[in-house]
């Protein structure tokens, strides 16, 4: 099995090489946020860093990357964390996928929890027409987005949350071929409004914030000056 990845050494410092870590927990962490690739990663720390800039620099030394939708491989990881720190805590971030796709057995580690995402995937945050607009630079006069989707996409959030929204951002994908230009993810959650953030993702970044111990109060502020 290949080894876990750390998105940021413990001191702060960025891995050279492909990333890798040995497999070992971050020295000093007690709570880990478990993501299934490097996206997830940095698409938190961008949502993150519009609501609480001081979580999302936490984000980098706590992340690690499972490699995809694998629950048993965190729960491994978590218990080796625990034999160091009794009093470790976690939270395993995965997407909903299709509803017929294959589901990995159940995992019970105590001290992680699981949250799955209510939407197929983490990209499917970013169908925020106005964000995206933003994100390439477009004057708000460019209405093709939003014709787009009342064309395309549908209203409803249940609807909303079943789209696969990978192929709407990939290379030469609908948003590109659509807008001559490629869209980029990370940039799409970059150009987010804090009243943009949906619900979801504002209850993941809660309970890291929660694990990590930071208060609230200034994340409030911040976000309610950027709606």
């Amino acid at each position: 099995m290949p080894p876990l990845s750390h998105a940021r050494r413990a001191n702060g410092s960025r891995r050279g090489g492909n990333g890798r870590s040995n497999g070992r927990p971050p020295e000093g962490a007690r709570f880990v946020l478990y993501v299934e690739g490097p996206r997830d990663q940095s698409l938190l720390a961008a949502w993150a860093h519009r609501m609480s800039p001081r979580l999302a620099r936490a984000l980098d030394a706590i992340t690690v990357i499972l490699g995809g939708r694998q629950p048993a491989r965190a729960a491994e990881h978590f218990r080796e964390l625990c034999t160091r720190y009794t009093t470790a805590r976690g939270l395993c971030v995965l997407d909903r996928d299709a509803d017929d796709a294959p589901r990995p057995p159940p995992v019970v580690a105590p001290g992680l929890d699981f949250f799955i995402w209510g939407r197929r995937h983490i990209e499917s945050y970013l169908l925020v027409p106005g964000a995206i607009r933003r994100s390439l630079k477009l004057p708000a006069t460019d209405a093709r987005v939003e014709r787009f989707f009342r064309s395309e996409l549908p209203a409803s959030e249940e609807e909303l949350g079943a789209v696969d929204a990978k192929p709407l951002f990939a290379y030469r994908g609908e948003l590109e071929r659509l807008l001559g230009r490629a869209v980029r993810p990370i940039h799409v959650a970059r150009a987010m409004h804090a009243g943009e953030i949906h619900a979801d993702v504002l209850d993941v970044l809660a309970r890291v914030r929660g694990g990590l111990g930071l208060g609230g109060a200034h994340t409030e502020r911040r976000a309610t000056r950027d709606s």
